[in-house]
This record gives structure tokens, sequence and C-alpha cells, in this order.
């Protein structure tokens, strides 16, 4: 373009700050709603887009810089969006808009973002490619958990051919949906538990070892005791670190019945294991 021809639409001039005393330069928007029918799958034909600024008597000193806009169509945001938190992660859901998708270029995506509450930073959660399923899902394992979270959604158009570079262009997002990653997730319950007594020559003990649990949060174990007719009572002080504990506080002529169970960081604690006995000659 060297010069404008029937502009596409015209903005009010605003007031300009003092730009000596804030660094904020002045902005302003336009929105060009295109006609359906210049709308194209063609991945080399644009929209190009230049703004020239007129004085009162209708003079301007020029085009700005140029800018160009694939015409490539965008479809709508997907519906009933959600999120749930799982102890595996936060699962979004949603719906495909009901219209059929064509299998040739160009192809659809579902992007998910999330946002921290209190930030304007948007990440990038997952993609999902659109089929002819109407029903999608997309875990997200890479949050914290005691936070809050937005998500949101999106479809983007997507046209890759020969000798050309990748275009994608993004569509309306969906409603935010705002997540209070809270943890009330216990941890695995521990396996493998085993008693083992000893204490010939020496004050008796009796040894448990089971399986470690694998859990990225994991804070320790509880360990369990009773004898026959009566109730559990947890032997361990504090929580135990490794997958093994050794019972000094038995008496001869006993059996003992021992359980195990895991905790978390945050203090959630798992079912109890299977239970092992051990007798005290």
């Amino acid at each position: 373009m060297k010069e404008c021809g029937t502009p596409v639409g015209k903005t009010d001039a605003q007031a300009i700050p003092n730009l000596t005393s804030t660094k904020q330069k002045p902005q302003t928007s336009y929105v060009d709603s295109l006609p359906d029918a210049i709308q194209t799958e063609s991945p080399e034909t644009f929209a190009t887009y230049a703004v020239e600024v007129l004085n009162r008597e209708g003079r301007g000193a020029g085009l700005s810089n140029e800018v160009k806009i694939p015409l490539l169509p965008t479809l709508p945001p997907p519906t009933d969006f959600q999120a749930q938190v799982t102890s595996q992660g936060i699962v979004l859901h949603w719906r495909a808009f009901m219209e059929p998708v064509s299998q040739t270029e160009p192809h659809y995506v579902y992007r998910v973002y999330r946002s921290a509450v209190g930030t304007s930073e948007r990440l990038l959660v997952g993609e999902v490619s659109l089929t002819q399923e109407q029903n999608y899902s997309l875990t997200d394992t890479t949050f914290e958990w005691q936070k809050t979270y937005n998500y949101r959604g999106e479809t983007v158009t997507v046209m890759e051919e020969p000798n050309h570079p990748t275009i994608q262009v993004e569509g309306d997002d969906t409603p935010e949906v705002r997540v209070f990653a809270d943890d009330v997730f216990p941890p695995a319950v521990p396996s493998g538990l085993q008693a083992v007594f000893s204490g010939q020559g020496q004050k008796p003990f009796i040894d448990l070892i089971w399986a470690p649990v694998t859990d990225p949060d994991l804070a320790g174990y509880n360990v369990y005791r009773h004898e026959l007719g009566s109730s559990a009572v947890k032997v361990n002080s504090e929580l135990v670190h490794t997958p093994s504990y050794r019972d000094a506080a038995v008496e001869s002529g006993k059996q003992y019945i021992y359980s195990v169970c895991s905790v978390d960081q945050r203090g959630n604690e798992s079912a109890r294991s299977e239970e092992a006995n051990e007798s005290v000659p």
C-alpha cells in the first residue's frame, strides 16, 4: 500500500497524555468485522492494514507500518468448559460445537491456558486436536497445590502447507473458570508389610518393613499396632521417614498386629495397609 483508498473505519481522536510525565504511550483500537465473502481457506490470502492520522483539515502525514492478518476461518470456542480438582491433577472438560468439522486443511486444535490469580502471565497447559468427537478433556499436572487459578479454552485454526510457514489463528476464549487447587487427596496406601521378631540374648523387638510409597509429596509414615480384641494405636511419636520401623516396646508371650499408613506434606493420611502379625516368645 502506498496510500489509503476507502478506509474500513475511523476512530475518534483521544487526548494525548503529557509524555514528559509518564512512560505510558497513548493507545487506541479498532475492530474490523469482515464480511463472510472475503474469508478464505488459502494461506496466501491476507488482509493488510495500516493507520493514517488525520488533522482537522483531513490531511495526514502518510501511512503507518503495515500488518498482515491471514484470512482463515475461526470456530466458536468450546462449550460447557469446566474444571475439576482430582488427585491426578486439574481435569478440564468441554464439549465441541455442534457443526461438522472438515478433515482437510485447515485443521483445528483446542488449547487450554492457565493463569494464577493476581498475575497476568498466561501459560499454555496443552492442546487437543479437534475430531468428530463431542467430548474432550485435558489434565493439568504442572500447577501448585493450595493456589487459585483461572482457566480458559479456545479453538485455534492451523494451516500447514509445503513451502509456507505454519499459520495459526486463535478464536474467541471460553468464559473464565476459577479453581482453588485444594489438596485433600491422601497418598497411596503402603503395601507389602512384613513383621519379624528378633531378640534372642537381648531385649526383644519386632522389625517392620514395607514397600516405599512413591508419591512426590510424601512426608512419611505412621505405624499402628494392636492386640487381638483391641483397637489399633499409633506407636510412632513422629513421622517415620523410611519404609521400616523397629518396635522395641513389646512383651514376651504376646502377639502384635501391625498396619502402616502414608502421610503427605499437607497432613493427608492414607488408609491403613493390610495387617501383619508377629508373636514374641
